[in-house]
């Protein structure tokens, strides 16, 4: 099994310029394969100091703005990176980007779920939606399935897990981020049974608890242990993993 990026071109990470995000980018490139481009995205790119001295660095890194709940805002990003990228394509999309608003049954509104509900489901949905043009082009010119090729990762959860919010996995209670990562789910698999066809693979992964900011002090894993074994599953990606959920460790979850 491949567990490397040198023949992928290009990754693009939306939510870059903290937590996860930004730790994909630092990881991304200081890798012997790092790809020739590491698209970052941001909201506000100018206030992303860490990505912005990444890029003075690091010529592959590459700072796009990106607001993943405005249409106007993804489809200028699509122009950006078209440029960028030209025919070789798109090779990575990692959906990233994600709030977190803490609602349990006495303080969940409508509007906290809506809230979580555009930017963890529906972004991720009209942003890969955006790309396909480019994840096509570069997935028209290998075979198999991976990163080699065109693949798109939607970072989940095992919050989003059904059948593990049980009992002891109950004890989280978050009504707009556990179901909003539930339905990404569906999100994925539903891409991965209309983009098997065209050898995009597609696939929900869990980084773990991670000490983020969303994450908390208490979380078992820093950001480096994360994104170190997530970039190790992502290098990984075959066939087997299409519309698959799975953890930092590439382990199947529980729908």
């Amino acid at each position: 099994m491949n567990r490397s990026f040198d023949k992928c071109r290009s990754v693009l990470i939306t939510g870059a310029s903290r937590g996860l995000g930004l730790q994909i980018v630092k990881d991304l490139v200081r890798r012997k394969d790092s790809p020739a481009r590491v698209i970052a995205t941001a909201r506000h790119p100018t206030a992303a100091k860490e990505l912005q001295d990444l890029s003075k660095t690091h010529s592959g890194v590459h700072i796009i703005s990106l607001d993943v709940i405005s249409q106007a805002s993804i489809d200028a990003a699509v122009q950006e990176v078209t440029m960028l990228v030209g025919e070789d394509g798109l090779n990575c999309l990692i959906n990233n980007a994600a709030i977190g608003i803490p609602t349990d049954l006495e303080s969940v509104t409508a509007e906290a779920m809506m809230k979580t509900f555009e930017s963890n489901t529906v972004a991720p949905l009209m942003v890969t939606k955006a790309f396909l043009p480019l994840l096509r082009v570069a997935a028209a010119q290998g075979s198999g399935m991976g990163i080699d090729r065109a693949a798109v990762v939607n970072i989940s959860s095992i919050l989003g897990s059904i059948q593990l919010n049980w009992g002891a996995g109950a004890a989280f209670k978050s009504y707009g981020y556990r179901t909003s990562k539930a339905t990404l789910n569906m999100v994925t698999r539903c891409l991965a049974t209309d983009l098997g066809t065209d050898g995009i693979l597609c696939m929900a992964l869990h980084p773990g608890w991670v000490r983020t900011d969303m994450g908390g002090p208490l979380a078992d894993l820093s950001v480096e242990e994360s994104i170190t074994s997530v970039l190790a599953v992502i290098a990984g990606l075959t066939e087997k993993d299409h519309g698959e959920y799975r953890d930092y460790a590439g382990k199947p979850l529980p729908w």
